[in-house]
């Protein structure tokens, strides 16, 4: 199967600007391929997902890819699907954006591999020398107005000021357009980049690009777009009550991000599982046919969540999240450090203690369930401990007044504390 082919099955084409000719075109030889990542955090979330992935793939059929970073670009803004005008970032804050997005894309990118390697560019080092005159006459000229007025991200946000909605659009994300189109150019005649990608809200900047270079260099250009990715009720994938889901593991730790696809509705998990993984058709069918048999089984979730997770955070990633999933479903804690035990259980209470506690003995599984606040008296604490309720590190604490020692830690200087089925506190002892 051809690399065009395989993106049309698993739904990663959305839009090319050449149907016909573009698979044989991919085919003829070695292409340069590039998509943009906004750098208005130091960390890529679920929505940068299929950037990367779509990269990945053309690096694996044995075209070039390459990242751009919008370190210019980011200092505006783009307006495409966004209802009112972002905060600008500070040159501080986007240097460090960069380099943070930079670390992250190696885990799916192969920067040394040859005439193939990928690369990471951020359009600030050409856009950022240009004077605001130099870059009116060579490239603003080439632009007509009536041409922007017609994109779509345009008229939008200039159609919600007609209606007095929003707040319309300030000349700063106008220019946009002008910034991301030239990258096409620049990128074309540095590292002979002829082919844009990006997601469907995209598509107006990428033909503007393509435009741009046929009108300033006279050369063909082409482009292509994925979807959004999007759950089947319309709404944006990778979004949970506490925010965004990241690729950063200090914004959402392996564990969050595994079990954001473990919960996967059945409905969203085959399209994930073609867009998002490299699993064959034959196995995503396979897991298709599965589920259709025993949805209470989960395993294309499953499946979901182990190659994201391994892909993102690595086998290390991948090892901590499981070993998490299977202490919340009651397996003893062992073989994990202090950073680890405070991802798992970042969302349960914890106590600090002084460490003396635990070497002069006098602090009881009974004044520690008190204290973390996981029974409310005494006398519950003995009753809990009583019925078989409590636990040390998921082991069942079996004498009512024994008293915690440094043998309980579960790490350096972390112990984990359970009332029941599901009721955690994460005790540190320093």
């Amino acid at each position: 199967m051809s690399l065009l082919s395989d993106l049309r099955w698993r739904g990663l084409i959305h839009q090319t600007t050449d149907d016909a000719g573009i698979e044989a075109w991919l085919e003829e030889r070695p292409r340069t391929v590039y998509a943009g990542f906004d750098p208005t955090a130091d960390s890529l979330h679920v929505g940068s997902l299929l950037g990367l992935i779509v990269l990945r793939r053309f690096q694996q059929a044995g075209h070039k890819p390459i990242a751009v970073v919008g370190g210019a670009t980011g200092m505006i803004g783009d307006p495409s699907g966004k209802s009112a005008e972002r905060n600008l970032l500070s040159k501080e804050d986007l240097q460090r954006n960069v380099a943070g997005l930079g670390e992250q894309m190696s885990h799916f990118l192969d920067f040394d591999a040859g005439s193939c390697s990928a690369e990471l560019v951020n359009n600030f080092d050409w856009v950022g020398p240009w004077s605001y005159l130099e870059f009116l006459r060579d490239v603003g000229k080439n632009f007509p107005v009536n041409v922007m007025l017609a994109k779509d991200s345009v008229k939008s946000r200039l159609g919600r000021n007609e209606g007095g909605e929003g707040e319309g659009m300030s000349y700063t994300e106008f220019s946009y357009m002008l910034l991301q189109a030239y990258d096409f150019v620049h990128l074309h005649e540095k590292h002979g980049c002829e082919l844009q990608a990006g997601g469907s809200d995209q598509w107006g900047n990428i033909t503007a690009g393509i435009d741009l270079g046929r009108r300033m260099r006279g050369v063909q250009l082409r482009g292509l777009t994925w979807p959004l990715l999007t759950k089947s009720d319309g709404t944006k994938m990778g979004k949970t009550e506490g925010g965004a889901v990241w690729l950063s593991a200090e914004r959402t730790s392996p564990y969050e991000f595994y079990q954001y696809w473990i919960n996967v509705d059945d409905a969203d998990v085959t399209g994930c599982l073609r867009m998002l993984t490299e699993l064959s058709r034959e196995e995503i069918e396979t897991l298709d046919a599965a589920r259709e048999a025993n949805a209470g089984q989960r395993e294309s979730q499953r499946r979901l969540a182990e190659e994201l997770t391994r892909l993102v955070h690595q086998e290390s990633g991948l090892a901590v999240a499981q070993k998490a999933t299977e202490i919340f479903f009651g397996a003893e804690i062992c073989d994990l450090d202090d950073a680890q035990l405070t991802q798992i259980f970042a969302d349960v209470p914890n106590k600090v203690f002084p460490s003396s506690r635990l070497t002069e003995g006098d602090l009881t599984i009974i004044d520690a369930l008190v204290e973390a606040g996981l029974a409310k008296s005494k006398g519950e604490a003995r009753r809990t401990i009583g019925q078989g309720g409590a636990y040390v590190n998921n082991r069942r604490v079996e004498g009512i007044g024994d008293c915690l020692t440094t043998e309980n830690l579960a790490s350096e200087t972390v112990m984990v504390l359970r009332s029941g089925k599901k009721k955690y506190a994460l005790l540190r002892f320093v």
